[in-house]
């Protein structure tokens, strides 16, 4: 009976170790032969659901944070409009009225940044999503661009303050993609696993802060749980000393 309660009391620590997120070494007891549970800790640190999913936001990052809420995509390079990719101020209705923005205010804002993205004259703005996420896989190390393992890094890079772009290309080259700047958010990892890097955006839908999951929703297979999908991230310094 004893060896038995011995037993049963070392399951329920081990249940409640593992719950707990503990780390448990299992030792076999030299004069009963039952298992021993002992805590040395907690195994992992900062993996919570509700905790940060990636790092504090730096100074450089909340830099970043008060550079693109002042871009004014909120209202600028708006759908169905022809736009001054530059500026984003509207020239004139467009004769397509889905015609969106998002790779001109990726290339505008890599622009007042200093930091080269494919943009006009070398390419125009029809399609020019695709093309940005051929030229970053193809092209982007020469010009400084890092490709970033998937959502967890694209999120610490711009908690830094670096400039974080994660792009769509379409399976379909006569479609568009779709590409956004992450920005600096000190959301949890179970927000981050559920909903992607928050960003800032053009397209069918202008935001400021946003999610990646919704920010991409029209675009399949782009965003899935925990970065299962098409989405692409590529990370580049941004020299702050300029001004800006």
């Amino acid at each position: 009976m004893t060896r038995r309660r011995i037993a049963i009391g070392a399951a329920r620590v081990l249940a409640l170790g593992l719950a707990f997120g503990l780390t448990l070494v299992m030792a076999i007891g030299p004069a009963t032969g039952l298992a021993a549970v002992q805590s040395t800790g907690p195994a992992v640190t900062g993996t919570a659901p509700d905790a940060p999913c990636c790092g504090p936001t730096t100074p450089t990052g909340a830099r970043l944070s008060k550079f693109l809420d002042g871009t004014g995509v909120d209202h600028l390079w708006l759908i169905g409009q022809r736009v001054n990719w530059e500026t984003g101020e509207t020239i004139a209705a467009s004769t397509m009225p889905t015609t969106t923005h998002c790779s001109a205010f990726v290339a505008a804002i890599g622009e007042r940044l200093g930091v080269y993205v494919l943009r006009p004259p070398q390419h125009g703005q029809i399609l020019l999503a695709n093309a940005q996420m051929s030229w970053l896989r193809d092209a982007g190390a020469a010009g400084g661009w890092r490709s970033l393992a998937g959502p967890v890094a694209a999120q610490a890079a711009a908690n830094q303050g670096d400039l974080v772009l994660e792009a769509f290309s379409n399976p379909n080259p006569r479609r568009p993609g779709h590409i956004a700047i992450v920005r600096p958010s000190e959301q949890s990892r179970a927000a981050l696993h559920r909903d992607g890097p928050r960003e800032t955006q053009a397209g069918e839908s202008n935001a400021l802060d946003t999610s990646t999951r919704l920010g991409f929703r029209g675009h399949r297979g782009a965003w899935a749980a925990s970065g299962h999908g098409g989405l692409r991230y590529y990370a580049h310094t941004i020299d702050w000393s300029q001004p800006r």
